[in-house]
């Protein structure tokens, strides 16, 4: 039953940040057709992969779900550092909207506790990942007003909130791999350890929902770096986001 209702929810919250964010970006039609595309083919890839049991730790000497979650980081930077237009589309997107996307992540983190009260998950990944994900995800709520109304009063506290944000995906990567069975570099878990993070529906969370977020966290640090570059009217263009 967890399955079913896992299933439902991280698809569902996979397709409610992808919409958000494509639709709120200044593309035309065929460009916004087309990130879809891109979006909609990389999606599939995770999810067939994740059915054939190759996320494991011991399926193959190079662990694939690292690479589901670096090659996407590595091809949005790359992009965005070698086109301004992408570089401008990404800084487009509003901060509060990426904090309510963020805020989704409590919906990931509960899930990620609850495989751990049913002994599907062990060792202090699912602690620190489950918790940190909704911890990140409440204070994202709370910050959505505080950025509307008064962006630069809220430039600290929106800096602090995306180091712990990223330092939370940073650390869940870093425990899940040192909590794979099988994995060299286990220390944690036991026999239990991250192994339903490896197939569906809870792959989607390392290999879709992972990268996504870093990326948001990414986007606003640019801005907020932008802001005190820009500090003449930036501010107030945020406030009015």
């Amino acid at each position: 039953m967890l399955e079913l209702i896992g299933t439902t929810v991280l698809t569902a919250v996979v397709a409610v940040n992808l919409n958000a964010a494509i639709a709120t970006m200044p593309m035309s039609p065929v460009q916004k057709l087309t990130t879809v595309t891109i979006a909609g083919l990389w999606i599939g890839l995770a999810i067939a992969l994740g059915t054939t049991g190759i996320y494991a730790a011991t399926a193959t000497p190079i662990p694939v779900v690292g690479i589901m979650v670096v090659l996407p980081l590595v091809a949005v930077g790359t992009a965005a550092s070698l086109s301004g237009s992408i570089r401008e589309t990404l800084l487009a997107l509003p901060i509060p909207l990426l904090l309510g996307l963020n805020a989704l992540r409590i919906l990931p983190g509960a899930f990620i506790l609850l495989l751990a009260s049913q002994g599907k998950l062990s060792g202090p990944f699912p602690q620190s990942a489950g918790w940190g994900d909704i911890i990140v995800g409440v204070v994202a709520i709370a910050l959505l007003l505080p950025a509307v109304r008064n962006f630069a009063g809220s430039r600290r506290a929106l800096l602090a909130w995306n180091v712990l944000g990223t330092f939370d995906l940073m650390e869940a990567v870093a425990l899940g791999v040192l909590s794979a069975p099988g994995s060299p570099l286990q220390i944690f878990g036991g026999a239990v350890g991250s192994t339903a993070m490896w197939s569906l529906p809870w792959s989607s969370i390392p290999t879709l929902l992972v990268p996504f977020y870093f990326i948001t966290h990414g986007i606003i640090f640019a801005r907020l770096l932008q802001g005190e570059r820009r500090p003449d009217g930036f501010a107030a263009s945020q406030a009015r986001l």
